[in-house]
């Protein structure tokens, strides 16, 4: 698998997504300043990747911090704040924060310890980084009991290592059943304004040599009318209390087709993704999205270019379209309320 992300101690070290497949190229990412502006624009991208280069990037703003040290929680706070902005529908991100900030706030800070919580932080963000793989192990392994013989799987965007650590959410759950010999056929929806799928998805499974065949997302209903498909499976940015899921826009669509063609959606994502704040879907905030994504791609317009553009980066699905929903502790089943509501108990 191809490393997405790590951190040499001087700066965070991303692969820019943005210019896969083309060619592969890691950022520099020095300051707080250029790890936020790589997740608000998509270099890295994910959610639970999202998160951890959100943690390795406060641990290197404290490591890197001058200051006085009476004033290092008011900057650790900045930094948090401004992490959290870039990415409103991805809960890992603030999950991610949260856990960081916990331990920072384990000890007061002062001249003497100050490289000592530096260290800390980042092994912090070592443990999630090497957990995040785990869990998409997990996940794939759960998964792929859900797919029989022979299976022709659909999915959108990306969800892949790509976008995690390693190994992937939706896609753990192909490689796992495709190390098995089950999957015939993964049918990768281009996933429109940024092509997450064919630029990303594609170029991942045909690394790993899954069969893979590219659709435009307006295919997907006549693919599944031919019975091509066996079961859907997405990933997800946030997942409310009830089940409801927000992942990337066109996944409603999909579990709509999936339902009337009756055929099992699935969303794969670790717990961290579970929000139960949000009561359902309707409390999740919908991250909209530059206007140049709709109107052109990579400086090249095909549209009007003054033209009103409404660009939504995720949709919601409700809670009774998905079939189940994979996690690293096992695969949830309807009610979801009552689901999660035992696995919290346990």
């Amino acid at each position: 698998m191809i490393k997405t992300l790590f951190y040499d101690n001087e700066a965070v070290m991303i692969l820019d997504q943005s210019q896969l497949p083309d060619k592969v190229e890691y950022l520099r990412c020095k300051t707080i300043d250029d790890v936020a502006e790589a997740i608000k624009k998509l270099k890295v991208r994910g959610a639970p990747l999202i998160g951890v280069t959100a943690a390795f990037g406060l641990a290197m703003a404290i490591a890197d911090y001058q200051g006085e040290p009476a004033e290092l929680e008011n900057y650790f706070e900045q930094a948090r704040v401004k992490l959290a902005s870039t990415r409103p529908t991805a809960v890992n991100l603030f999950w991610a924060l949260e856990r960081m900030e916990k331990v920072f706030k384990q000890e007061s800070v002062t001249e003497a310890n100050r490289e000592q919580v530096g260290e800390r932080l980042k092994q912090e963000a070592i443990r999630m980084y090497e957990e995040d793989i785990a869990i998409n192990r997990a996940m794939g392994e759960y998964g792929q009991e859900l797919l029989p013989e022979g299976s022709q799987v659909m999915t959108i965007c990306n969800a892949g290592a790509l976008a995690t650590c390693g190994y992937g959410t939706a896609l753990g759950v192909i490689r796992a059943a495709a190390n098995r010999g089950k999957i015939d056929k993964v049918w990768a929806c281009e996933t429109r304004p940024v092509l997450q799928g064919a630029r990303l998805t594609v170029w991942e499974l045909m690394q790993d040599k899954i069969p893979v065949t590219l659709i435009s997302d307006n295919m997907a209903a006549y693919v599944m009318q031919l019975e091509q498909v066996n079961a859907v499976i997405a990933g997800a940015d946030r997942i409310a209390a009830n089940g409801d899921t927000a992942n990337k826009i066109g996944t409603y669509a999909l579990a709509v087709l999936a339902a009337y063609h009756r055929i099992p959606f699935y969303i794969a994502a670790p717990l961290s993704t579970l929000d139960f704040k949000s009561a359902s879907g309707s409390d999740i905030p919908v991250e909209q999205r530059p206007p140049e994504e709709i109107r052109e791609y990579r400086g090249l317009y095909f549209t009007v270019p003054e033209v009103d553009v409404f660009n939504p980066a995720f949709d919601i699905t409700p809670h009774h379209l998905i079939t189940g929903i994979i996690t690293e502790k096992g695969v949830f089943k309807p009610p979801y309320e009552i689901a999660f509501k035992k696995m919290d108990q346990d």
